[in-house]
């Protein structure tokens, strides 16, 4: 059992590090070009493949870790959400469909879970604070994405600056994994200082295309 688990772990950080680097390379690649678009597919899939893999180590005997399970969650919320998000970039399609509005319900109800969580954790209170604060960034994102599939339609951005901040959210969630299990860094420091940075970059490159500069300059 025990070697099956650790070729799991060996697949999951072989995806987990591609993904990472991938990610950091469609970052840097001129926005809507083809090496953007190639090393962002390789990241989705790496991160999807690795999150889904976390998921089943998280709950696995002797490796239980219901933060880096959470993680997981995450990771793949924001890998389908930012993906969806391209959808809207076709003029034709004007609302959300019955896919987006699944997987935005299903961080919903999955960050509403995490808050009950952090309630009965409320005596270890570290613990309980790593709850509410992915409980809290959970339902800011999945209520963000019911807004967005109203404004869409008017804002003809919208679609770029959802893609742009689940995308670098999912590169958030990978740094994070790497810095805990990786370097075995535990510290609610370490957990939450990634998503600090991470959401500064999405603010700058979110009123990068606000302006329109972006926007003109790389699409």
């Amino acid at each position: 059992m025990e070697f099956f688990i650790k070729v799991i772990i060996y697949i999951h950080a072989f995806f987990g590090g591609l993904g990472l680097f991938s990610g950091l390379a469609s970052m840097y690649f001129r926005k809507g070009r083809s090496r953007h678009r190639n090393t962002g597919h390789i990241f989705s899939v790496s991160m999807i493949i690795s999150s889904s893999l976390s998921l089943i180590i998280a709950v696995l005997p002797n490796h239980q870790n219901a933060f880096l399970f959470l993680i997981a969650l995450f990771t793949i919320y924001m890998i389908i959400a930012g993906n969806r998000a391209l959808t809207f970039k076709n003029s034709d399609k004007i609302e959300a469909d019955l896919f987006d509005r699944i997987v935005s319900t299903s961080m919903l109800i999955a960050s509403l879970i995490m808050m009950i969580f952090g309630v009965f954790k409320i005596d270890r209170i570290e613990e309980a604070l790593l709850y509410f604060f992915f409980a809290a960034f959970g339902l800011f994102l999945s209520i963000n994405d019911f807004r967005n599939f109203k404004r869409f339609k008017k804002e003809k951005l919208g679609w770029l600056k959802s893609h742009i901040g689940r995308m670098v959210g999912a590169l958030i969630a990978s740094f994070t994994a790497f810095i805990i299990t990786g370097l075995q860094l535990n510290e609610v420091i370490y957990w939450i200082s990634p998503t600090i940075v991470g959401t500064i970059i999405i603010i700058y490159w979110s009123n990068k295309v606000e302006k329109r500069k972006f926007y003109r300059r790389q699409l």
